[in-house]
């Protein structure tokens, strides 16, 4: 591995907080090895943190505190290792003129990996063949076919696309809801986000993925109204936030079969506490939020990183950009 930069005077620094159990060091060791031409330093300790920010143009990690943040003078990109943004301190990097961008994209392919395996799941019932084995039962049941379905994918950003990709080759028809419709999409057909849009690509599913960013807008998207439309035989699989569906009406409808099931890689509240109903639905599967889990994660963001960190300077929009730097 390329050793890393002991001096206070590195250009890139990467803060010691590490996400998803992986190491920081070596993210450090592998954006190292994207530039060369670079120093880059890993902050083991909040002292080594203000000390090598001061001279970094470049910061990367979960967020950068403001008390450290006003240490450092030369900064002109924090390079957040999330998709999200909402915790970092946007307004302050903007009012300093400091480039952000994010890591989204990255966790794509995991994500909709995950996704076709959850919908294969529930056509196959390998959820009930696992339950049967447990309890050392030779007994038939009875199986879907994929072929033929109808998946709707909400949402039609890195995630979803990479849903839609992987959804060639399976003879299904696809319905992708997005923003902006017009814009067209690799589904077969592209809806809006308005809500008669909503019922109608809800109305015609066997399977549908949320695959959308959290917002006002999306925030409570499927709830009551929307688990009605969906055909009894259809399945829901959110990729997303745990925000984006009532949970509440969820429950409901698994219980009274409103719905096939429900594939939840996130939740709200998140986590799912011990005592919660959904753990104790057969017809709903559950993951801890490890959809984006790759080995190719800091792989994956030095690519972005050392692409950024080349484009500083030059007037060419960051990879990921969600402020743009302050121009002179």
């Amino acid at each position: 591995m390329c050793e890393l930069a002991m001096s206070e005077n590195a250009d890139v620094v990467v803060l010691r907080e590490g996400t998803e159990g992986l190491s920081m060091e070596s993210y450090a060791e592998t954006l190292q090895e994207r530039m060369p031409e670079h120093d880059v330093a890993l902050a083991r300790t909040p002292k080594e943190e203000r000390e090598l920010v001061e001279e970094a143009r470049v910061v990367t990690g979960i967020a950068i505190d403001e008390n450290l943040l006003a240490r450092a003078e030369n900064l002109e990109l924090f390079a957040c290792t999330f998709a999200g943004t909402d915790h970092v301190p946007m307004d302050e990097l903007e009012s300093r003129g400091v480039a952000v961008t994010n890591a989204g994209g990255i966790h794509a392919p995991g994500i909709a990996e995950q996704a076709i395996g959850n919908m294969l799941v529930f056509t196959r019932r390998l959820h009930e063949g696992w339950r049967r084995k447990q309890q050392g039962e030779w007994r038939h049941f009875q199986s879907h076919e994929f072929t033929d379905s109808t998946v709707t994918v909400i949402g039609l950003g890195s995630i979803g696309q990479a849903v839609v990709q992987r959804l060639q080759g399976f003879e299904v028809e696809t319905i992708g809801v997005r923003y902006t419709p017009s814009k067209g999409g690799p589904t077969d057909e592209v809806l809006g986000f308005d809500e008669d849009d909503v019922h109608e690509a809800l109305s015609r599913s066997d399977y549908v993925v949320v695959a959308c960013p959290l917002n006002d807008l999306t925030r409570g998207l499927i709830g009551s109204a929307e688990l009605a439309t969906m055909p009894t035989d259809s399945v829901l699989v959110n990729t997303a936030r745990g925000g984006i569906v009532d949970t509440d009406a969820l429950v409901s409808a698994l219980r009274s079969n409103k719905i096939r099931g429900a594939a939840l890689d996130v939740t709200d509240p998140e986590p799912l506490p011990a005592d919660h109903p959904l753990w104790g639905l057969e017809n709903c599967l559950i993951t801890p939020h490890t959809g984006g889990h790759t080995p190719k994660h800091w792989d994956r963001l030095a690519d972005i990183v050392g692409e950024n960190v080349a484009r500083l300077g030059t007037g060419d929009e960051l990879v990921n950009q969600v402020l743009a730097p302050e121009q002179n």
